[in-house]
């Protein structure tokens, strides 16, 4: 069953219970939800070209951004989620690069976020103002009265195919320019049916919907997960603005966090313990969940995160370890703390060498390759970048990590954040892990980064990017000997560069490409002598 099938059913079924919230004050049962669905639907297609098949949203996670996403998925048109966290660069290539004649936005919020949609502005506050009675009278009908399978023909529902694109959504650009990865109703539909055969959400499970929706991440569980499966959910605009997300997550008896390790760090700092105090299920993915961050949450709020693993191009999601309030009894270990959990129902996951030509054997480290129904459909517009990445239906995700023999993957490092140093491949994330140990990091916060830079001799040059500290640069390297890390891996006390703040992506993730430069302009002159 298509998403938009699913998704008339559920809030069919919800019709009298709150299902969506957000800060503004917006509270929406399941019947009200599908009222504006239906009603924005009505309004979308008589302002979009019957050929306009992709259509722009910016927005943040809020009912109305949810009421836009579904109602075009309900019109068949693909939904384009853009990253107003970015430069008006890199947005104008992703409305360039998918062909969008209208972005859906708001002149306020783009003057909050300093961006310009320019004459592809589709002004949300007017599209409101073009909603007639007859229109609010026919989805309202539709919502309530209509039989289902009649409503599913008036909207054409019968001709969506499980193949047909949901979504693009435009890779991050931490460390490159960014590419649109096609997902299709299967490929997040995949993600779905695995989040509700091993968390078992239920209508009384409450989600803190944090997340934009430009980041798959939040695209499929917090804009999908309540739109076709049972919780409600609360919305708030800003992820790190802790006191007001604990307040909603005390306000509504939140149970469910998906976040990441940046903002959950942030609510260990700002959010008062009792706010957090019904919270059951957290996660913290998109970059690695270090120990000390589960600890302190943990210590505060009495609920330990766990740690998911995924990829934009996979859906996102791939590996999950299942927390034990949802473990079910008799069922084999699900979960393992230092790994980022086994596959989801219905995904493959092999070792391959770096090379990807040859299958490593269980617990050899190498190249991480996955296969099943979360395999994005390809990047959009450039089938030589698909071709480098999909392999006979296996994805490459770049990571380096190691399988057991139950099936858990323990991820050691990103190819991308390995440098080459005299023939040897040299682990950043390895290092930074020794650095902020002896930066002496509290509650998991992250105080240095590890990149490189070229050099004539060795090949490349480890540079630490970091935040304001006592520490001299000649101790840390001293200790980080002592921890007995090879001399190779070992920064020289030259190569650290002081930064007021470490960039981060609005994801959460680190800024690598930012990174990269400031490491860049710190020591590139170093690289000609």
């Amino acid at each position: 069953m298509v998403l938009p099938r699913r998704m008339l059913r559920v809030c069919r079924a919800a019709s009298r219970r709150l299902k969506i919230a957000d800060s503004l004050g917006t509270r929406l049962t399941g019947r009200e939800l599908l009222t504006r669905i239906l009603c924005a639907r009505r309004v979308l297609s008589r302002v979009l070209a019957p050929d306009e098949k992709m259509v722009g949203v910016l927005l943040p996670p809020t009912a109305a951004a949810v009421v836009v996403n579904a109602a075009l998925a309900l019109m068949g048109r693909v939904a384009v989620n853009l990253n107003y966290t970015t430069s008006q660069g890199i947005l104008d290539i992703c409305i360039e690069r998918a062909g969008l004649r209208h972005v859906i936005s708001s002149p306020l919020f783009l003057a909050r976020v300093k961006l310009d949609a320019g004459r592809h502005l589709l002004d949300a506050s007017e599209l409101r103002s073009q909603l007639t009675p007859l229109d609010k009278a026919v989805a309202y009908a539709q919502a309530t009265v209509v039989p289902l399978p009649l409503l599913e023909k008036m909207l054409n529902l019968h001709t969506f195919k499980a193949t047909d694109i949901l979504t693009v959504i435009f890779t991050s650009g931490s460390t490159g320019d960014p590419k649109g990865v096609m997902l299709s109703e299967e490929n997040v539909a995949s993600n779905l049916r695995a989040i509700d055969q091993l968390l078992h959400i239920s209508a009384s499970d409450v989600a803190l919907g944090v997340l934009p929706f430009f980041h798959s991440y939040g695209y499929t569980t917090t804009l999908w997960t309540p739109l076709v499966l049972e919780p409600s959910i609360v919305y708030h605009t800003n992820p790190l603005d802790a006191q007001a997300i604990g307040k909603l997550a005390r306000e509504y008896h939140a149970t469910l966090l998906m976040a990441t390790p940046t903002f959950l760090r942030t609510y260990i700092r700002r959010t008062p313990a009792e706010d957090f105090s019904t919270l059951e299920v957290v996660f913290g993915s998109a970059e690695k969940l270090t120990k000390e961050v589960c600890d302190a949450f943990e210590a505060k709020f009495g609920a330990r995160p766990r740690e998911a693993y995924g990829a934009t191009e996979l859906s996102p999601l791939v590996a999950v370890n299942v927390p034990p309030s949802r473990h079910v009894p008799g069922r084999p270990t699900d979960c393992r703390e230092g790994t980022v959990g086994q596959p989801i129902p219905g995904t493959r996951a092999k070792i391959t060498d770096r090379e990807g030509l040859r299958e490593l054997p269980v617990g050899e480290e190498g190249m991480l390759w996955i296969a099943g129904p979360n395999v994005m459909q390809g990047y959009l517009d450039r089938p030589d970048l698909t071709s480098r990445v999909i392999r006979d239906g296996w994805y490459c995700t770049g990571d380096i990590a190691r399988l057991d023999n139950e099936g858990f993957i323990t991820i050691t490092g990103r190819e991308s954040r390995f440098s080459k140093i005299g023939g040897e491949m040299v682990p950043h994330l390895t290092i930074e892990e020794a650095v902020n140990a002896e930066l002496g990091t509290e509650e998991g916060e992250l105080l240095a980064v590890v990149t490189a830079v070229p050099d004539a001799k060795k090949g490349e040059r480890l540079v630490v990017v970091h935040l304001p500290t006592t520490h001299a640069p000649q101790d840390v390297c001293r200790r980080l000997a002592v921890r007995g890390l090879p001399n190779l891996w070992i920064p020289s006390p030259d190569s650290f560069a002081e930064i007021e703040s470490i960039p981060l992506l609005g994801s959460g993730k680190l800024d690598l490409r930012r990174l990269s430069e400031i490491a860049h302009e710190r020591f590139a002159p170093d690289v000609a002598s």
